[in-house]
Formats: C-alpha cells, structure tokens, sequence
C-alpha cells in the first residue's frame, strides 16, 4: 500500500516551482545574455527614466505658451525646438512620454486582468459557460482592431480614460484566446488530479496550480503588445479621440506638427523617435521573453 502517493504528487508539483535564491540569481544573469532581452530592457530602462526624470531634465512648462518662440528651431534655449504655439518640445515630449507609458500600461493591465479572468473560466468550467464565453471572444476577434477601437472610443468620447478603454477591447479577446488554450493544456496534467482528488476547490486549482503555469505566456503577451498599444494610443490621440488639448502625448503632438512637417520638422521627429524606440524597446523585450519562457524554443537562441 502507498497511502501517501497522492498527496506526495500534490506537493512535489508545488515545490517543483519554488527555486533557490542562487538558483533565480543565475537565471536572471543568464536571461540577460540574450541580446534581444538586454537590448530591449536597456532601451526600455532608458526611456522610462527619461520621462520619470523629466522634471529634473528640464524646467519649461509644457503647456507654457510663448507666442515670441513659435517655431523656433532646436537651440540651447529649446533643444527639441518649439511647437507654433512656442511651447517647448522638449517639455512636451517628455511629458507626453508619461501620458503614453501610462495609458499603454493602463490598457495591457486592463485588458489582461479581464481577458485572463475569461479565459480561466472558459478553460476551466468548459460546458455552457466556457461556450459562451468563447463565442463572445470569437465576436469580438471577427472585428479589424481599428473598427473595435474606433467603434468604442465614438461611443464613449474623447478622453484618455476612454481611449484606454477602448484599445483594452481589442486585447481582451486576444488574452481570453490564449489563456483559454494553455488551461485546457495544463487542466490534464497530473498534479493538477492530484490536486482534484485532494478536494481542492476550483478556485484554488486555478490560483495555485493553472495561473503559474500560463503566466509565461501572458508576459510574453503583454510585452509584445505594450508597444501596439501604444501605438494604438498615440493613433487614436492623432485623430482627436485620445486626449484633449493642450495635454501632451506623443500621438496627439504628432499630429500637432503634421500640418507644419516642411516648415517645423522637428515637430514630428523627436515625438516620432521617442515612440518608435518604445515601441522597438518593448517588442526586443518581448522577443527575448518569448525565447527565455518557451520551453519549446532553445535556450542558447539569440545569445551573445
């Protein structure tokens, strides 16, 4: 007889997750050695400190006008040059880097914790509730992102909340989605009937033994689309659907020089470069997660 085989099985699954101190240390450095990762976390450290610094980086007031300084060109006195109101640039951008990190954070948050939560549920419960839940997602999945996010930012109006809202509806299926496929995956394994014939209830399966074994995917998806989001943030600010003058964002200064390119180029670039980096930062970060998560995929990839 092995009356304790079960509950040895249970708890092996567990503290078969739980790595040394040493052991994570030497991880992370060996993380780091994918070109990828450090590329895009070095990229991503930058920028954040950029724009958390921005205080320190400059004094100008970003929704300061100064009619005298319209369009004035890159100098000492503006180094990133003034917009046709004389507001400086720099300011602005750097400012504006606030407001599109945090919206950009705001909606993978946002749209992640809902899209998680459906597809544990679908994944989990399955029968009526996982159908409905996943027809629901395949509605939303059948319509172009840019409809969805038009669609929702006219219903609710203008507005950074509502913009956030809005491209969070595209990710919400796209999280559900995945989620949905990994619990059906992982709802077989053997602890997880271990855990079952222990009598836990379904929602400490979920939270103990099902989240763990999902969330490299979700960070892996959340950091390729931290930077379509903000993309999606700064293209919805572009056509007056994000936020509302004079506050500063990258899409929404964009399109501020759009109509000044050939006289004022300075307007369009430095905004366009902060974004496009971000953008780039984060998706390196996301490729090199993807490689260092995923079992399937060798760990030596794309090292130094």
């Amino acid at each position: 007889m092995q009356p304790d085989t079960v509950p040895r099985t249970a708890e092996a699954a567990e503290t078969d997750t739980v790595l040394p101190p040493v052991t994570r240390r030497r991880r992370l450095i060996q993380a780091f050695r994918h070109r990828s990762l450090l590329a895009g976390s070095i990229i991503c450290l930058v920028l954040a400190v950029l724009v958390l610094a921005a205080p320190l980086l400059t004094s100008a007031d970003p929704n300061l006008q100064d009619p005298l300084s319209a369009f004035a060109q890159p100098s000492g006195a503006h180094p990133f040059g003034a917009d046709s109101f004389g507001r400086d640039l720099l300011a602005r951008v750097l400012y504006g880097g606030r407001t599109t990190i945090l919206a950009s954070l705001s909606v993978v948050v946002l749209g992640g914790v809902v899209g998680t939560a459906l597809g544990l549920v679908a994944g989990y419960f399955r029968g009526a509730v996982g159908f409905l839940i996943m027809r629901l997602v395949d509605l939303l999945l059948a319509f172009p992102g840019i409809l969805l996010a038009l669609a929702v930012a006219t219903v609710l109006g203008p507005g950074l909340s509502n913009e956030v809202i809005a491209v969070a509806a595209i990710l919400v299926p796209v999280y559900a989605r995945l989620v949905e496929g990994a619990t059906a995956e992982v709802l077989h394994l053997p602890y997880v009937d271990a855990a079952v014939t222990l009598g836990a209830s379904p929602w400490q399966i979920i939270r103990r033994h099902i989240l763990p074994n999902v969330a490299s995917g979700i960070i892996v998806l959340t950091t390729s689309w931290l930077g379509i989001a903000a993309l999606w943030i700064a293209a919805l600010s572009f056509i007056g659907l994000g936020v509302q003058p004079p506050t500063p964002e990258w899409g929404a200064i964009l399109y501020d020089g759009a109509n000044y390119i050939t006289v004022a180029w300075w307007i369009t670039v430095f905004p366009g470069i902060f974004l496009a980096l971000f953008v780039v930062g984060v998706n390196l970060l996301g490729d090199g997660l993807r490689d260092e998560l995923d079992p399937t995929l060798s760990r030596d990839l794309g090292r130094a």
